[in-house]
């Protein structure tokens, strides 16, 4: 049984424009231990799925509408308020986006890391500063000490970064979800940042569900590839599949714009991905296609197995064999 699966997720957001579902019905799993990436454009969904996980919607304008999120064998969607928190952070772990705003610029990392201990392991509060200094040098943070008495402003984007993923590791937890966690970040500091995650990887058996735009990252990483369009899942496979023989005519344009296929000419993928406020009936993919057929343009593809662990959500793969 996975650790973390996610069954029918369907999210949505009320604006002044109207109601739009920004997840469309996703089904994913992270087993103990594993690396699943996910990957897809902006605007996705692949954020609000990890927000979902994470129970951090907005209630005021947005709501898990239907679906399951069982973690451990429990419905996180059926806890209340006071039973996630016992859950978020603790067993579940994030490292959120954007290292230059995550961390309150007012307060010492040293606090900021305290607070963890004050909500999920007040009996060591108070004596927890040790311990901090040891998982800081365990990060390869330097001069650690000084490091906890500073504000998030007189660090580099970087050291700010190693301290979110330090604040996600405190309580050992059974998930970790990083939200695209090289984003902002120069070359050589993007490196670092994944040899921590891969470090945290090897000495844990803690599930990381890596959230990236970065194909890279995901070789470097990943054993399982999702990926994701218009709120929904459009292919699932293991990382060598995704890279020697992905099917869906999405997953093969994100690899043939990848820098590494260079051939004189950066390659993109012509158009846009549709507004969330369009109603589509059929493939969302399908004004941007180029194995379109004509019921792409008014019927909804099914997602299709096509070997233990393979799945494709496309018309092309209806009898298992593309057309």
């Amino acid at each position: 049984m996975s650790m973390l699966e996610v069954k029918d997720l369907k999210v949505s957001f009320h604006t002044v424009m109207g109601k739009v579902e920004a997840v469309k019905g996703v089904d994913l799993s992270v087993n103990s231990g594993e690396v699943l990436g996910i990957v897809g454009e902006s605007g996705s969904g692949k954020s609000v799925t990890s927000l979902a996980i994470m129970g951090l919607i907005n209630s005021e304008s947005g709501k898990v509408e239907s679906g399951k999120i069982l973690f451990e064998g429990k419905n996180l969607i059926d806890l209340t308020e006071k039973e996630m928190c016992k859950v978020r952070g603790d067993k579940i772990s994030m490292i959120f986006q954007e290292p230059m705003t995550a961390l309150n610029p007012v307060v010492t990392i040293y606090k900021q890391l305290r607070e963890v201990y004050k909500i999920h392991r007040p009996d060591k509060k108070n004596n927890c500063k040790g311990e901090l200094i040891d998982l800081l040098n365990k990060l390869n943070i330097p001069d650690s000490k000084a490091v906890l008495n500073k504000y998030p402003f007189e660090l580099s984007g970087g050291l700010k970064q190693r301290i979110m993923i330090a604040m996600a590791m405190i309580c050992n937890p059974s998930l970790i979800i990083a939200d695209e966690p090289t984003t902002a970040l120069d070359v050589t500091t993007q490196a670092e940042i994944i040899g921590l995650l891969k470090q945290v990887k090897e000495e844990s058996n803690s599930g990381i569900m890596l959230i990236t735009h970065d194909l890279g990252i995901i070789a470097e990483m990943a054993q399982r590839v999702v990926v994701m369009y218009y709120g929904k899942v459009v292919e699932e496979c293991n990382v060598k599949e995704f890279f020697d023989n992905a099917k869906h005519p999405y997953s093969k344009d994100l690899l043939g714009a990848m820098p590494e296929n260079f051939n004189g000419r950066f390659k993109s993928i012509e158009g846009n991905v549709p507004n969330l406020y369009e109603d589509i009936k059929g493939c969302a993919y399908y004004k941007r296609c180029k194995k379109r057929i004509s019921k792409c343009e008014n019927s909804q593809p099914p997602m299709v197995n096509l070997n233990e662990g393979h799945r494709v959500r496309c018309f092309n793969y209806e009898k298992g064999d593309e057309k």
